[in-house]
């Protein structure tokens, strides 16, 4: 464990359709080199959103992170998976902090933090390209961590890219946000997140765990899985997780250890797709593991709070 300062850290998620933003919002919560300071919901039905933060901040024991509603877009019940789990849940009851401007809480925690930000995105990008319309500001002060793109591998782990889905779902936030001047970009594309799932004894552990926070997330699988329709990979079955895309861009805002990093130009195309180009912004992209099964172990003790 790093004895250095924790990171403050604000993550922006579309928690609610897929599952594993819950998976990561659990990691996150579990990693002492993070001071997460804010949570904020992104797409669509966004009060939805911020009610599955709030009630799983609650259920943790971490009711000090404030959590903010963010742009506020048609409703799509398409991506409401895990409705049943909050549909008794008042967010007003919620002991801390809720933001309805969530762009706003996102531009004051940046500028008015003493030390620069990490803002991690594990979902499409209106907010923070609406925070960089309203306070250009913030890039200057922060570092961007994101699970964006498909840059060499696609979805199904072959050579060759996709319009991966947080791009895809707002190509004009998302060519805003690579092209701002962040201190620093670093992406997790399907190239490293793209096959990240527990299988075997280590998924048992964490089906096992009487813990409140994983228990948080094991009921979310549960409900989702009810709900299941991702295109992209097969139903999980009762042994083991679905794909956890974003728990990996939760490991880079504090560790690049067992990936290799390389600094490549991305120029996203208005068809959605991360294209390498030389003259194009630079970031430090995850194109590969260098040890993969160290990260599994890694994800699986740091849920259960022993890592």
């Amino acid at each position: 464990m790093s004895t250095r300062k924790p990171i403050p850290v604000i993550l922006d998620t579309d928690v609610g359709g897929d599952i594993d933003d819950t998976w990561a919002i659990a990691m996150m919560l579990r990693s002492p080199e993070l001071d997460v300071r804010l949570i904020v919901s992104a797409t669509a039905n966004t009060e939805y959103r911020a009610k599955l933060i709030a009630k799983q901040l609650e259920q943790a024991g971490r009711t000090d992170i404030a959590v903010g509603i963010g742009v506020r877009e048609k409703p799509g019940p398409e991506w409401e998976k895990m409705a049943e789990w909050v549909a008794d849940y008042d967010l007003g009851r919620y002991p801390g902090t809720v933001h309805d401007d969530g762009v706003g809480a996102i531009i004051e925690a940046i500028m008015t933090s003493k030390e620069p930000v990490t803002l991690i995105s594990i979902g499409p990008l209106p907010n923070i390209a609406a925070a960089l319309v309203r306070e250009p500001r913030i890039a200057a002060r922060a570092r961007f961590v994101g699970m964006h793109g498909s840059v060499r591998r696609n979805y199904k782990g072959e050579p060759g890219t996709d319009a991966e889905y947080n791009v895809f779902a707002n190509v004009p936030a998302a060519q805003k946000v690579f092209t701002a001047p962040w201190q620093e970009i670093v992406i997790t594309p399907l190239d490293t997140c793209g096959m990240i799932r527990l299988t075997g004894e280590r998924y048992q552990k964490i089906h096992r765990s009487s813990d409140p926070a994983v228990r948080a997330v094991m009921e979310n699988y549960t409900i989702w899985k009810k709900n299941y329709t991702w295109p992209h990979a097969p139903v999980p079955s009762e042994n083991e997780s679905s794909i956890l895309f974003d728990t990996v861009a939760i490991y880079l805002a504090f560790t690049t250890e067992r990936l290799k990093m390389e600094r490549l130009g991305i120029r996203i195309t208005d068809e959605g797709k991360m294209v390498e180009e030389a003259a194009a912004p630079q970031m430090t992209v995850a194109t590969e593991w260098t040890d993969l099964e160290g990260y599994y172990d890694f994800l699986v003790e740091r849920l259960l709070g022993k890592k």
